[in-house]
């Protein structure tokens, strides 16, 4: 069991690296562009608009697998200040639990970035294919 599935292994990646571009690129659009309209994000301070701006640009390329480990650092940093910055300290006093600050998916999203930092972005990415044309 283990010998068949572990050959879906390297689509799994590329598949997981996809998706978790397009999730962050969904929020990117969603502060850039007002799109769904959600209320949190209607008058967003320029620290929000940057992070938008980053996962926009860094999503899409994620999604495609281009740098996808430069791409995925720097996503997984941006993350871990989103937790810290925007959830943890966000009254004040610290509240640690995710739970209860709403972090949940800033944790998840900085720990499966730094995942794909290290993994890099599977077969079925640009990266692989400008890897097979030089």
């Amino acid at each position: 069991m283990e010998q068949m599935l572990s050959k879906w292994q390297p689509a799994a990646l590329s598949l997981f690296r996809f998706i978790t571009g397009l999730l962050l690129f969904q929020y990117g659009v969603a502060k850039i562009f007002k799109f769904p309209v959600i209320p949190y994000f209607a008058n967003i301070p320029p620290l929000i608009y940057t992070a938008g701006m980053i996962e926009l640009v860094l999503g899409a390329l994620l999604m495609v697998g281009l740098l996808t480990r430069p791409v995925a650092f720097i996503l997984a940093g941006e993350m871990a200040f989103a937790y810290f910055m925007g959830h943890m300290f966000k009254t004040g006093e610290p509240v640690w639990l995710p739970l209860l600050n709403n972090g949940t998916a800033a944790i998840a999203f900085c720990f499966s970035c730094l995942y794909l930092a290290t993994a890099g972005g599977g077969p079925i990415s640009l990266d692989a294919m400008l890897r097979k044309k030089s």
